[in-house]
């Protein structure tokens, strides 16, 4: 699990400041994409693992990205899809220049960029009776949809907003009446044979299942309440933090699937309104390993 030492930063983080910083990032990052988006057969595409693609979009895109956070926020830690690195510094970019790759490169019009800081502890906030962070906590969270033209926001503590207008998850209060989001495994199969059973349960006792293949949209139409919940497994910490700081903000939960780490940062997440996330984490847990796979 990435995670960053105690860090007693002497001067607040500016969440208005960051907000701003991660929002110019996401639209440099989306222009490169969407420069892409009609010419696909050209790109260069490489395969890191089976049904783990990444193009020159990717990368092009990320590039577009850290140059902007480097610039603007030259103290914090990056954690980046593609170029790597580590949790360091007050607080941390997680970055996915492309959440939705294969959908991308199919021509399907369902894919983001997504961008979250998350603070570490011994870090304070430029907030009204802020006592500082004292676990990992994402801050800051922008999920862009370039296709749709849909910018999901959100600030610690202030609270999240679509294209600005403030959003709120949905108040669906049984799984009966619930409409789910999720994701198959497609790439790490190890953890099949607890995915399965679970999907099974919610294609019994749900409204509807919905697989849409990008977490970060997965979790920010949790926020504004086209979907009730979402669960998911085997994805990686930049896939989920932007979502997870949009949705709390909206009035959900996103937590570790184990319950374990302050946010999920190991890639397995149960979210949606308080009630859906209860009965979606009550339908999940019987299904667990005792011992998860480490955290990414």
């Amino acid at each position: 699990m990435q995670t960053a030492a105690p860090h007693p930063a002497a001067t607040p983080i500016d969440l208005s400041a960051a907000i701003d910083t991660a929002v110019s990032a996401a639209h440099a990052g989306a222009a490169l994409l969407q420069s892409y988006a009609h010419h696909r057969d050209d790109l260069v595409i490489d395969r890191k693992a089976r049904n783990d693609l990444v193009s020159q979009a990717d990368r092009e895109a990320e590039e577009a990205i850290l140059a902007v956070l480097r610039a603007r926020t030259p103290g914090f830690g990056i954690v980046a899809e593609e170029t790597g690195g580590a949790a360091s510094g007050p607080a941390t970019w997680y970055i996915d220049p492309l959440d939705g790759t294969t959908n991308f490169l199919h021509g399907i019009p369902h894919y983001a960029v997504s961008i979250a800081l998350v603070a570490h502890p011994g870090t304070r906030l430029k907030l009204p009776g802020d006592q500082g962070i004292t676990q990992d906590t994402p801050v800051i969270g922008v999920v862009y949809d370039p296709c749709r033209e849909e910018l999901f926001t959100a600030v610690y503590g202030i609270g999240s907003w679509l294209n600005g207008r403030r959003i709120s998850c949905s108040r669906t209060a049984t799984l009966d009446d619930a409409v789910v989001a999720t994701g198959f495994p497609f790439r790490d199969f190890s953890f099949a044979g607890q995915y399965m059973p679970m999907l099974h349960d919610a294609i019994n006792h749900t409204r509807g299942v919905r697989r849409m293949g990008a977490a970060a949209l997965d979790l920010a139409w949790t926020a504004c309440g086209r979907y009730d919940g979402y669960w998911e497994m085997g994805l990686a910490p930049w896939d989920v933090a932007a979502g997870t700081v949009i949705l709390r903000e909206a009035g959900g939960t996103c937590t570790d699937m184990h319950l374990r780490d302050p946010w999920p940062v190991g890639g397995r997440l149960v979210a949606g309104n308080p009630k859906i996330h209860q009965a979606l984490q009550d339908m999940v847990t019987p299904h667990l390993d005792a011992t998860p796979a480490a955290s990414a």
